[in-house]
């Protein structure tokens, strides 16, 4: 029997491809709308979003695609840059790719006329996340299977460079904590690096293999969330090295975990694509039991809106939203 907890997505939006991956613009665009990226087989989809929790004059969920942006290979990751402004004359896109070439790819469009597309080469294999510095947006960071973090300068040279103890999985850079990076590798160990000094300032051990995914709280820069085995795992940095709390989830294994960008009670966790669907399950820091379980054909990525408590994961030719209560 299912419990009330478990639902059907709030809003689809139809897509042309299988979505591998999905990404809301985390950052203010200048625009009531929210922009939202979505990778597929060769393309990067750019599209904005309304939904009615935040304009009662939209019903449901309004979606406009802005522009489709040819990529020529499989997308595996996308990161927003703070330069994207639509409110700016012209309006600017900005955004950075990886793919399965082992090329970070960066985009910057004016909707119009002008599309520019720069390569950034050096990862000897899998690009596994990328972010860009979230104050001036004018470095990106991405970590790798090669065993490295690599920041680089948006002409695509390569200002740093960390050699990792094992694959790097995810990478964070915290508006509140911009001469610090946060990266966490599969071995179960997620590190924050000074990146004026390249020095380690702080280690957190998560006890178990593999982490697959971690990510920086936004709204308490002190709170450290991953998924590990089929646990997901929470760490406050002024307590201990080690998780306060954690949770066996999912049945099989654990793939992404996410943090809301409105409440630090707030996460989102994935499990491995299985041969027909995916759980997402939501969770609240004061609940036993996650607050909210959704399924998706075969979903991939993960992503929260900026403003609202709503997360949206990819699928075969589908985005799918779901909408939980603060």
């Amino acid at each position: 029997k299912m419990n009330d907890s478990t639902r059907n997505a709030a809003y689809t939006v139809d897509c042309e491809d299988y979505v591998h991956v999905v990404k809301f613009n985390p950052f203010d665009g200048g625009d009531a709308c929210s922009l939202i990226a979505y990778g597929g087989n060769n393309y990067v989809v750019v599209g904005a979003c309304r939904f009615q929790e935040e304009d009662a004059e939209v019903e449901g969920m309004q979606y406009k695609t802005l522009r489709t942006f040819q990529h020529g290979i499989r997308v595996d990751a996308i990161a927003w840059s703070p330069e994207t402004r639509l409110d700016a004359l012209p309006p600017q896109i900005r955004f950075c790719t990886a793919a399965s070439d082992r090329k970070l790819r960066l985009f910057t469009s004016d909707l119009q006329d002008k599309n520019e597309c720069k390569t950034f080469d050096g990862h000897s294999d899998y690009i596994n996340d990328l972010v860009f510095s979230p104050k001036e947006g004018q470095e990106v960071a991405s970590v790798s299977d090669d065993h490295t973090c690599r920041i680089w300068d948006l002409e695509g040279n390569e200002k740093a460079h960390f050699g990792l103890r094992s694959p790097g999985m995810s990478v964070c850079w915290h508006p509140e904590e911009a001469f610090k990076l946060m990266v966490a590798e599969k071995n179960g160990t997620i590190r924050f690096y000074d990146i004026i000094t390249h020095q380690i300032i702080l280690s957190l051990k998560c006890e178990q293999m593999p982490l697959m995914s971690a990510d920086w709280c936004l709204k308490n820069a002190f709170k450290i969330g991953a998924v590990a085995g089929r646990d997901w795992l929470i760490w406050d940095v002024t307590c201990s090295s080690y998780p306060q709390e954690k949770r066996p989830v999912h049945v099989d294994r654990a793939r992404l975990f996410s943090w809301s960008q409105v409440n630090e009670n707030l996460f989102a966790t994935t499990g491995y694509p299985g041969k027909t669907t995916t759980q997402l399950l939501i969770h609240h820091l004061g609940h036993p039991q996650p607050i909210l379980t959704g399924t998706a054909a075969v979903g991939s990525g993960l992503t929260w809106h900026r403003t609202l408590p709503l997360c949206a994961v990819g699928g075969d030719h589908k985005i799918f939203f779901w909408v939980t209560e603060m």
